[in-house]
């Protein structure tokens, strides 16, 4: 299947940051959900805990706006690594929020045009800049489903997938 660039908008640059910033909120609404064990414990059907998923989105939101908005990619993701992890919920929530300010800033760096860009994100996926970012937000997506499973699978009921801002 061929991909044809047009000129046509369907959303504005604000709308998607709003649109990311709302799956980010709702996250962060499942992180706060998990009692703190469970979150850095619980394991179903041999998937990671659900902070080292939470980890995941966060290098990828963080160090990627970095590397589309600057072109500077960091090697260094913890989730892979396994330095520098939180170690309690309060931790993860605040690198969860410190994300959140730095996509905010990264993002006013990125303009309308960019965003048919090719790239090769952290080195190894090429694709556009806008091809990346709606991955980063679908990795988030799949990885918040995998922690409805978690949740449930605790007897915890997980916050509404639809309750977050619209467009």
């Amino acid at each position: 299947m061929e991909h044809v660039q047009t000129a046509t908008a369907i959303i504005s640059k604000e709308q998607l940051l709003h649109h990311w910033q709302g799956h980010r909120s709702l996250t962060r609404r499942v992180i706060e959900a998990f009692p703190e064990k469970e979150l850095f414990e619980y394991r179903i059907g041999g998937m990671r805990p659900f902070f080292i998923m939470a980890m995941e989105v966060t290098d990828l939101a963080s160090a990627g706006i970095k590397g589309l908005a600057t072109n500077e990619w960091d090697a260094y993701l913890s989730h892979d690594t396994g330095e520098g992890l939180p170690k309690t919920k309060e931790e993860l929530l605040a690198v969860w929020d410190a994300t959140t300010s730095r996509l905010d800033a990264y993002w006013q760096q990125l303009t309308e045009e960019r965003f048919a860009e090719e790239i090769v994100a952290f080195g190894s996926y090429p694709g556009t800049v806008l091809s990346t970012i709606l991955y980063f937000i679908d990795n988030e997506i799949h990885h918040r489903g995998q922690g409805y499973v978690y949740l449930r699978g605790l007897g915890i009921e997980p916050p509404a997938f639809y309750e977050r801002p619209r467009i």
